[in-house]
């Protein structure tokens, strides 16, 4: 929740990485030999600018930015066992209707040198938490860059996804049900869902799959066949998350962070029940693309239980537009109205810059102009609203 008379400022966790970062991290990915010292000296470099640079932008709670990792989920192949191969995840069944969009799209991306999450490994063993030192290192040199960069931020989180979004992405080879892939997903990442929290960090959990799937593995099916999915995924995150304090917990969900019509992703009034359920302290929603910005309104009858919060995607990353303060104020002010209370929403991102190294469609220049916009606009909304 915001404190005082200010609205805090955060987002999504991934920062655009440098480019010789991301060189480094689309050789690995493609079979290619790399300098694995020299790697992780350029994410341990990388992190510590990142931080600095969220300090200068006036950032309340920041993330280490994600340098460390070639993506949101797809590092998890590399400190876990039981991954392997390769396979196409099809793309959002929207392009189905749109094919001149599809095909623009689909030679963007052939020219694009970075990571992709579209070709992620499978699930072709039993799934455990190998690799607990390269856990620890991360959250290490985050904490020594938070140190480097001073004292001025309020808070500070880590990352980890959800188990429905490895568990979807990452092709079941192995188990005999989904179900039982999905449990051991759950029961390996709870190992850097407590991590975070013992580091004294906040934990995110990134759940695109709580709406994404929808368009992608459930467009042939009907609603209530995803809200079960969404359930039986909150009901999972609930387990690996038992026993630690839901106020350091927070839930980011949405539609998938690409460009596109999106007119096919599900409604939030049709999944926040489910979602609600989650025991997390403060749920992260985008609102400030055009697809699903109205649906702020969902929360005056659809509520937040008395001890949580709402992080406010105010900034969109899709786009290089650099948002006007008082665009990001009045999305804020109509937030706090629907929320009904503006000591319980904090400004935020629809998403994150770069959820795959390479593929952010927003350079860093803007980036940081966007962040600067959002932390203007939130201190405006705040003078209104306290």
């Amino acid at each position: 929740m915001s404190t005082g008379r200010r609205i805090l400022t955060t987002h999504a966790g991934s920062l655009p990485r440098p480019g010789r970062l991301v060189q480094l991290y689309a050789h690995r990915v493609n079979g290619e030999a790399i300098d694995e010292t020299a790697l992780a000296a350029e994410g341990e470099a990388a992190t510590r600018a990142v931080v600095a640079q969220q300090r200068d932008a006036g950032i309340d709670i920041p993330s280490d930015g994600e340098q460390v990792r070639e993506g949101f989920f797809l590092y998890v192949q590399r400190r876990m066992s039981g991954f392997g191969g390769k396979w196409t995840r099809r793309p959002s069944r929207e392009f189905e209707s749109y094919p001149e969009f599809a095909e623009v799209r689909r030679q963007a991306l052939a020219t694009t040198k970075g990571v992709t999450n579209f070709s992620p490994p499978m699930a072709v063993g039993p799934i455990r938490y190998e690799d607990r030192a390269a856990n620890a290192a991360e959250i290490d040199g985050f904490k020594d860059a938070l140190k480097a960069a001073g004292g001025s931020f309020a808070d500070a989180f880590i990352t980890a996804p959800s188990p429905g979004i490895v568990a979807m992405a990452m092709k079941n080879q192995y188990y005999p049900d989904d179900q039982a892939y999905l449990a051991d997903v759950a029961e390996a990442l709870k190992v850097e869902y407590v991590a975070a929290i013992e580091a004294g960090l906040m934990l995110q959990i990134d759940a695109p799959d709580l709406a994404l799937e929808r368009h992608l593995t459930y467009a042939d099916r009907p609603v209530a066949d995803f809200v079960g999915f969404v359930e039986r995924v909150v009901a999972t995150i609930n387990t690996a998350i038992e026993g630690l304090p839901r106020d350091r917990i927070r839930l980011h969900v949405c539609w998938g962070n690409y460009e596109g019509p999106h007119d096919h992703d599900v409604a939030l009034r049709d999944i926040l029940p489910a979602i609600a359920e989650a025991r997390v302290g403060t749920f992260m929603l985008p609102f400030a693309n055009p697809r699903h910005q109205h649906e702020i309104k969902v929360f005056r009858d659809i509520p937040l239980k008395k001890d949580q919060s709402l992080i406010v995607g105010c900034i969109d990353t899709q786009t290089a537009f650099v948002e006007h303060p008082e665009v990001v104020a009045d999305r804020l002010e109509r937030a706090a109205e629907m929320v009904g209370d503006p000591a319980r929403i904090q400004a935020g991102t629809d998403c994150g810059f770069d959820t795959s190294a390479g593929m952010g469609r927003v350079t860093a220049d803007v980036v940081w102009a966007k962040l600067r916009s959002m932390r203007q606009g939130a201190d405006i909304a705040a003078g209104r609203l306290f």
